[in-house]
């Protein structure tokens, strides 16, 4: 028997309704909340929230002397299509320079690693 459930994934960020806004643009959903608090409530999926951090300090990627701290994995039926979405939304290329590979890592507005991933 499980301890607990997981109820939402909380990214710290310096302007929580700016990040929701990225992700709600690439991932679909609706933002609600205010300057210190942001959920994005996407249809049929899991919930991820955005906590205000002022002072964030975005993680480093790659840099094996530095954890990304996490990163979230997002399922394309287009890599071309949708870095080209991702970028024009404002993320930055980390690792997408390998056009072999099913996947390429970019960082959000707020600079959390996040994949796009090949289905």
């Amino acid at each position: 028997m499980a301890i607990a459930e997981l109820g939402v994934v909380v990214l710290d960020c310096p302007d929580p309704r700016a990040l929701a806004g990225f992700y709600a643009a690439v991932l679909g959903g609706t933002v609600e909340g205010d300057s210190d608090w942001a959920d994005l409530k996407i249809p049929g999926g899991p919930a991820l929230a955005f906590q205000a951090a002022p002072g964030l300090v975005p993680p480093k990627w790659p840099a094996p002397d530095a954890s990304q701290q996490f990163h979230l994995d997002l399922t394309v039926q287009d890599l071309d299509a949708a870095e080209a979405s991702v970028l024009e939304l404002g993320a930055k290329p980390l690792d997408a320079d390998d056009r072999s590979r099913g996947w390429r890592v970019y960082a959000d507005p707020a600079g959390h690693p996040f994949c796009l991933c090949a289905c």
